[in-house]
């Protein structure tokens, strides 16, 4: 069986925005500490809800992809960045209940955690 993301150990190492791998990675987590670039609000991203890692998960075209929380069955948040200009930034919030809610770079507010990312790809 997968070993949760939260409960893979995490990367011994610093990571730059352009070393930030493409595709989840299976046998560690890169903590937002560990991103040399890392804006602060990503460092914040889960603070409201108590949740402390801010864990990196891939790319999606330009946007790197991080989650406060677990992927399912809790509160949790996305947050999008843009690798090229760190400011800009996108956030979808997951719910217990499986609902979501968060503003792509399309403009469009997005209930479903999957359109979100479309919108996403296709920015």
């Amino acid at each position: 069986m997968a070993q949760p993301a939260e409960e893979r150990p995490p990367t011994e190492r610093d990571w730059h925005s352009d070393e930030l791998p493409a595709t989840p990675q299976r046998d560690f987590l890169i903590p937002a500490e560990r991103w040399i670039e890392a804006p602060a609000t990503l460092h914040a991203l889960g603070a409201d809800l108590g949740i402390d890692l801010v864990a990196y998960k891939r790319r999606i075209e330009r946007f790197l992809l991080w989650r406060a929380g677990p992927a399912r069955g809790a509160d949790a948040r996305y947050m999008a960045v843009d690798a090229g200009d760190l400011s800009v930034q996108y956030v979808f919030r997951i719910f217990p209940d499986g609902t979501g809610a968060g503003t792509g770079p399309d403009g469009q507010q997005h209930t479903r955690f999957r359109t979100w990312k479309e919108s996403l790809r296709d920015a």
